[in-house]
């Protein structure tokens, strides 16, 4: 199953209320969302700014947050990223494993709320433990490792496992140039349009495995860039793939958005893992008032 498209800020609002950081989330796309609280709850919402609001009112992001029954929970419009997402204490969104996952795969139609995205007067399945054990809850994410979204993103890559199917050229043209996301975003990928990037012999190779934030280059010589919900196999050269620290940026980037690519080694990328990783162990350690 495919899972969140942004994996830092699905593991961020659960560690936010106390729930093991895989627990199933909702995951909000621009804006639309509307919600109405029917118990009290503790929920945290982070990833990109939706204008989410509570009863009209402005609420923060990153932090943890108690909610009444009643209370109206709505994204109102996208101010910066593209998706949210919102968790609820006590074990997150209750709905059952399809193949080892409580994500839906709506291209599939399969698990979640029967495989769909929600729609009016759907009721969504939480943990029935009362509010009272979750109430010493009150954490907020420290500024430092909260992330700015502008309509420019800096994605950092290594190379391959195609890039000897590239003129050295053409990969200095990807690697200095900006590119611009077209309409066509979304959970499978991106789609991207600027100067050329060259092949020495053709786009096509055999079909192999598609992995998260592969960069692939088809015959038109416009890079697409795949993300969380990308099909398995693809039969077109790969110039690169974002690194994993990076991932959770791509998830945020929308039509009309920016992108740069700058190269990085193995080495590099899995130093800057383990040094975000450490601070996630840290903040999982201490709560911020």
């Amino acid at each position: 199953m495919a899972g969140s498209a942004d994996q830092y800020s699905h593991r961020i609002a659960n560690i936010l209320v106390g729930n093991p950081e895989s627990s199933a989330v909702l995951e909000i796309t621009l804006m639309g969302l509307k919600m109405k609280a029917i118990k009290e709850a503790i929920i945290a919402v982070t990833g990109g700014d939706l204008n989410f609001t509570i009863n009209g009112v402005l609420a923060p992001l990153w932090s943890s947050l108690t909610v009444k029954e009643g209370d109206i929970l709505q994204f109102n419009g996208c101010k910066s990223g593209c998706r949210a997402y919102l968790s609820i204490a006590g074990g997150g969104v209750s709905v059952p494993k399809v193949l080892g996952s409580k994500s839906t795969d709506t291209v599939g139609g399969i698990g979640g709320m029967e495989g769909r995205v929600l729609k009016k007067d759907d009721i969504i399945p939480s943990n029935e433990q009362p509010i009272q054990d979750f109430k010493g809850i009150r954490r907020r994410l420290p500024d430092h490792l909260i992330p700015e979204y502008t309509n420019t993103f800096h994605l950092r890559v290594v190379l391959g496992p195609q890039e000897n199917a590239f003129k050295e050229e053409a990969i200095q043209t990807f690697l200095t140039s900006t590119y611009k996301a077209t309409k066509d975003v979304n959970r499978m990928g991106c789609r991207l349009e600027g100067p050329e990037i060259e092949h020495i012999a053709g786009a096509d190779i055999i079909s192999e495995g598609i992995f998260f934030g592969a960069i692939q280059v088809p015959k038109n010589r416009q890079p697409i860039v795949f993300l969380v919900g990308r099909q398995s196999i693809g039969g077109y050269t790969k110039i690169g793939g974002v690194i994993t620290t990076d991932l959770p940026k791509l998830a945020q980037v929308k039509p009309g958005d920016s992108i740069t690519f700058e190269q990085t080694t193995v080495e590099e990328a899995h130093e800057l893992l383990r040094e975000k990783e450490k601070d996630l162990s840290i903040m999982k350690t201490y709560s911020y008032r």
